[in-house]
C-alpha cells in the first residue's frame, strides 16, 4: 500500500483514519496505565497479559469463531488472568514478576499447541503474534471499543488523579491515608488487560506491551513531575504510533514493528538527553564550588 494509493482511495482513506483513531486512542490508554504500572514495578503484567491473550485468540480458531467473537472471548479470559496474577502476588508465595513468567510462557505454550490443533497455526500464529499487517482488519467495533476504553481511562485519570499518584508513588501510605488501594490496584489491571486485547489485532500479543513500557520510561527521563510524566507519556506514544503507522503504510511493514521502533528511538533519545542534562548539572555544580 502506498501513499499514492490511500489518497486516491475514498475507501482506503476512511480505512486508514479508522485505523489511526484506534491506535492513537490505544497508545494513549496504554501509556497512561503504563505510569502506574511502570511506577509499581507492575511493567511485566502487561507482557504476562498479552501473552494470555495470544492464547484466548488460540481458542477461537480453535473453536472456528471469527475475529470478531475470538477478541470478546479473550476479554473476560484476560482479565481473569490479571486478577490471578495480581491474587499470586498478593499471597507473597509468588513474587509478581514470578507470577506474570508463569502467566506468560504457560500461555503461550498452551496456545501455540491450540493454534496447531486447530489445523490454522501458520497464518494465525504470526497475525496473533505480530499484530495484522493489514489495517483493513481494523473495524468499527474496535473503534467504538477503543474510544470507551480511552474514555474510561482518561476520565478515570481526571477524577482521580491524586489517588493515582499515591498508589503508583507509594501504596502503603496511600492505604494509611484512607484510600483503596487494592480496589485501584484491580481496576488498573482490568483497564490493562482490556486495552491489551483490543490493541492485539493492530500491534501483536509481543508487541503491545511495549506500548505500556516505554512511553512512561522515556518520560520518566525528561519530565520532572508525575503530572509531566503523564502528559509527555500520553503526548510521545501518540506521536510514536503515528510515526510508525506511517513508515509502515509507505515500506509495507508490520504495523506494531514499526510502532515499537519508533518508541525505542524516542527511548534511545531521552536516555541521551537525560545523561547530557545530568552532565551538565555537573558541570554548573563544579564550576559553583570551585
Amino acid at each position: 500500500m502506498t501513499f499514492t494509493e490511500i489518497l486516491s482511495s475514498d475507501f482506503l482513506m476512511s480505512v486508514v483514519i479508522r485505523a489511526l483513531i484506534v491506535g492513537a486512542l490505544i497508545s494513549v490508554c496504554s501509556s497512561l496505565l503504563g505510569v502506574s504500572l511502570v511506577m509499581k514495578r507492575y511493567s511485566m503484567i502487561g507482557d504476562g497479559l498479552s501473552h494470555v491473550g495470544y492464547f484466548a485468540l488460540a481458542l477461537g480458531a480453535l473453536v472456528g469463531v471469527g475475529s470478531e467473537i475470538s477478541q470478546a472471548l479473550a476479554i473476560p479470559v484476560v482479565i481473569a488472568a490479571a486478577v490471578l496474577i495480581l491474587k499470586l502476588d498478593e499471597s507473597r508465595k509468588i513474587s509478581g514478576d514470578a507470577a506474570c513468567a508463569i502467566v506468560a510462557t504457560g500461555s503461550v505454550a498452551v496456545g501455540t499447541i491450540v493454534f496447531s490443533i486447530s489445523g490454522t497455526a501458520t497464518s494465525d500464529i504470526c497475525s496473533s503474534l505480530f499484530g495484522s499487517s493489514s489495517v483493513v482488519t481494523v473495524t468499527n467495533r474496535d473503534a467504538v471499543l477503543s474510544i470507551v476504553l480511552a474514555a474510561v481511562v482518561i476520565v478515570w485519570f481526571l477524577l482521580f488523579f491524586k489517588q493515582i499518584f499515591s498508589t503508583a508513588f507509594d501504596e502503603q501510605f496511600a492505604a494509611a491515608s484512607g484510600i483503596k488501594t487494592s480496589a485501584f490496584r484491580m481496576l488498573l489491571a482490568v483497564l490493562t488487560a482490556v486495552t491489551i486485547v483490543v490493541g492485539m489485532k493492530m500491534m501483536g500479543a509481543i508487541m503491545i506491551s511495549a506500548l505500556i513500557v516505554f512511553p512512561a520510561m522515556s518520560a520518566m527521563r525528561l519530565a520532572k513531575s508525575f503530572k509531566g510524566v503523564v502528559i509527555f507519556a500520553a503526548l510521545s506514544s501518540i506521536l510514536c504510533f503515528v510515526v510508525g503507522f506511517a513508515a509502515a503504510c509507505r515500506f509495507s511493514l508490520q504495523t506494531g514493528a514499526a510502532v515499537v521502533c519508533a518508541e525505542l528511538a524516542l527511548f534511545i533519545v531521552s536516555c541521551t538527553f537525560e545523561k547530557l542534562r545530568a552532565a551538565v548539572r555537573t558541570k554548573r555544580t563544579f564550576e559553583k564550588t570551585a
